[in-house]
């Protein structure tokens, strides 16, 4: 018994490849939190490592 050759055209028919769509409202979730963790940033993280740089514990 000897293994069958097959040329790249013929394995072609037996194999699909399709990319994975991420959805709109996974798109949406992402977009939300990184507007959430920039303001974050923004809004408490700078400041307050900036008195900590300024005059450490």
């Amino acid at each position: 018994m000897s293994p069958e050759k097959n040329t790249p055209d013929d394995e072609l028919n037996y194999h699909t490849y399709s990319s994975h769509v991420i959805p709109w409202y996974v798109r949406l979730m992402w977009l939300i939190f990184w507007i959430f963790a920039i303001g974050y940033a923004i809004t408490y993280f700078l400041p307050a490592i900036q008195s900590e740089l300024l005059s450490p514990p």
